[in-house]
């Protein structure tokens, strides 16, 4: 009798535990529920009512769409055989084409476009918001492309081939059904594919588990199964990587965000490579697979340290053998930010104090040897585009007050020119751009840049935006902000962006000591900037606001509710909140290796310390934060949003909301849509901090 009087205790315990902790707005979380879509109308209702009347309002949604619409905008080329591909919107073109123009024509800088895939025109005959994601064409004629297309814009796409010679769908192509998965041809009659194949075959973040080889003329369902990971992992994809006209197919089991396995698929069966499981490899070029370590790895005796850059004889590798060569080992200051190739060299861009370096590196004798490209400094290169079949590339240079410049450049002879330039949006020669440092709680030194008027009095008083992110190592570097230049520089404000641990700045170490229970850092380092500004006295936390979306959306939740005291306004971008059960929702599963898993306890013990949606408090003056989402994001799920905006209303908190019907995790799939939520977003920071 005892035993089952235990038991009955411990299960009314558990009861009694799970009643306590119900969230009373689950029914948020029902993306397209009535009820949850009543709430999401009258939010957006009374939010529009308030921030449209502003007076800046109306200039800032004009001068936007005017900057989104524009036909000095620069047409950013992807290479495809003897053609340059580009998607482009404008006034006519509000949900854009796809085109392409012959290279040759292109490179000269008068390029004639033709137009493929016009989005408005199959929308309308479809009766779909169709988004534009991307395609994949056939190496190396490209006269036919897998075209990637998103209902609403969220991440799951439907795949359908296209023959761009007859400028038309194929009848009875290769056609993918709905799913967040990805295909490539390995030839003209096959397709290497990881897709939703079924009961069965999809992880709990909601990637494919499986990768198989369709043929053309047989089912889907058919195709042959060459691997099958498992449902907990994040997912696994298949794909090609080229080696000139040697090509390899791959797969990569993503068992965790950050770790992976991965093989080659040779003589019908998967050789996993001997690698380690956090590396990054990015591509094969003169036999040498390219990889970027994210911790140490000893190697015959020999250790190459997190974040070094190397090579590793690709056929000797398949053999078990590893024959590595260096390529570059930033220092503590610096981190790579992109690898990419041309027919014959290897590009790396380079951050050091976060502002790029381009560096062109040749494999020769059995070496890597590299010299610099002498681009513009104090910004962000980037490369745009490279070819298969040359050493032509081209590169971006963006800062905060120069136009954005698009070079034409070849990695043979380490040339470049001007190919154009985006023109001046806003009067850039009244501002300056200044980087400073501010002390962390821990004594590390977190680098910021500061865009402001010149002769800017620190007085307190200057409206000031902080924008952060600060995870999953993504670097925040210089962008030429064209739409923050007319939103918010031209209206008296100063703008902050600031480097936080989470991000990628300095290498992998950067990352690492932001993530999992060192999370409090990222925290620790936004308030360190937010204080370096208030001692300074460039602001005050009257005139202080801090923006962020998605991860960033996730740090500017704990800001207000650890912090309510240092800002006056927060833009709480496409959030995590519910830090939970973010695991539950959507893709959050795949961020347990960023976030730690709060289904255990232990994990749960130092999540639950900065959860937002748990940290509420009656009683406490926040700021009156505005939130943003989608109803179409499929990656970080719109009730995170919802629910925190319920909760604190209920609380007696005024907040703005406002949710898109439209737009996936960016936001918006229109340039309307984009200058609306400017708009609502400058106008609102201008109302609470000038």
């Amino acid at each position: 009798m005892k035993k089952y009087t235990l038991l009955f205790l411990a299960l009314f315990g558990i009861v009694l535990i799970t009643q306590a902790q119900e969230d009373k707005y689950l029914w948020l979380e029902e993306v397209d529920g009535q009820k949850a879509l009543e709430f999401v109308a009258s939010q957006n209702k009374a939010t529009i009512e308030e921030l449209s009347t502003e007076k800046d309002y109306q200039s800032i949604y004009d001068k936007s769409l005017e900057i989104y619409n524009s036909n000095e905008k620069i047409a950013y080329p992807s290479i495809q055989g003897n053609y340059v591909y580009n998607f482009w919107k404008d006034e006519n073109h509000v949900r854009g084409i796809w085109r392409r123009s012959l290279l040759d024509s292109y490179t000269s800088g008068n390029p004639v476009w033709e137009t493929l895939l016009d989005i408005d025109e199959i929308s309308k005959k479809d009766d779909k918001k169709w988004v534009y994601k991307g395609s994949n064409g056939l190496y190396p004629d490209y006269n036919r492309f897998l075209v990637q297309l998103s209902e609403g814009g969220g991440d799951a796409v439907v795949t359908k081939e296209f023959d761009v010679n007859k400028k038309q769908f194929i009848e009875n192509g290769f056609s993918i059904d709905e799913s967040k998965g990805n295909a490539s041809y390995i030839d003209e009659n096959t397709l290497i594919v990881s897709s939703d194949f079924g009961e069965g075959t999809m992880t709990t973040s909601g990637y494919p588990s499986q990768v198989k080889l369709w043929k053309r003329g047989t089912l889907l369902k058919d195709a042959q199964l060459i691997y099958k990971g498992e449902s907990s992992d994040v997912g696994t994809w298949g794909g090609v990587m080229r080696d000139g006209s040697q090509a390899y197919t791959m797969i990569s089991r993503a068992l965790t965000f950050y770790t992976s396995h991965s093989f080659i698929w040779d003589n019908n069966k998967a050789i996993k490579l001997d690698i380690p499981e956090d590396a990054s490899p990015s591509a094969i070029l003169n036999n040498q697979m390219i990889i970027q370590l994210k911790s140490d790895w000893t190697v015959n005796t020999k250790t190459y340290k997190t974040g070094t850059l190397l090579s590793i004889n690709f056929s000797e590798l398949l053999k078990g053998n590893k024959e590595i060569k260096l390529i570059i080992e930033p220092d503590e200051f610096s981190s790579i930010s992109g690898v990419s190739t041309t027919k014959n060299k290897l590009l790396i861009e380079l951050l050091t104090n976060v502002t790029s370096q381009l560096h062109i590196y040749s494999f020769d004798n059995e070496k890597w040897t590299s010299e610099k490209v002498n681009a513009p400094d104090f910004g962000t290169i980037s490369i745009a585009a490279t070819d298969d079949l040359s050493d032509q590339y081209f590169f971006n240079f963006t800062n905060f007050i120069t136009p954005t410049t698009l070079y034409s450049a070849d990695a043979g002879n380490n040339t470049f020119k001007t190919y154009k330039s985006l023109p001046a949006f806003f009067d850039a020669s009244k501002y300056e751009i200044k980087q400073h440092k501010a002390k962390s709680k821990d004594g590390t030194m977190i680098p910021y840049f500061m865009v402001a008027a010149k002769g800017m009095k620190n007085d307190t008083t200057n409206p000031t935006l902080v924008y952060a992110y600060g995870g999953f190592e993504i670097s925040l570097t210089p962008y030429y902000a064209s739409t923050y230049g007319v939103s918010w520089l031209d209206k008296g404000g100063v703008f902050v962006l600031a480097n936080i641990r989470g991000g990628g700045e300095f290498g992998p170490k950067w990352h690492q000591d932001g993530k999992k229970e060192k999370r409090q850092n990222v925290f620790d380092d936004l308030y360190a900037v937010s204080e370096d500004l208030i001692s300074k006295k460039v602001s005050s936390p009257k005139h202080l606001g801090v923006m962020g979306g998605s991860n960033g959306g996730l740090l500017v939740g704990v800001a207000f509710t650890q912090r309510p005291d240092l800002y006056n306004a927060v833009v709480c971008q496409v959030p995590l909140l519910d830090m939970q059960r973010y695991n539950k929702l959507l893709a959050g599963a795949s961020w347990m290796g960023e976030y730690g898993n709060p289904d255990i306890p232990e994990e749960w013990e130092y999540i639950k310390k900065y959860s937002p949606y748990h940290n509420l408090k009656k009683g406490t003056e926040y700021p009156e934060v505005y939130f943003g989402t989608s109803t179409r994001d499929d990656r970080v799920h719109p009730g995170h949003a919802r629910k925190m905006v319920a909760k604190m209303n209920d609380m007696g908190y005024k907040t703005f909301y406002y949710e898109n019907t439209e737009g996936g995790h960016a936001g918006s799939s229109t340039n309307e849509q984009r200058a609306k939520s400017n708009a609502l977003t400058f106008s609102y920071l201008l109302m609470k901090l000038k």
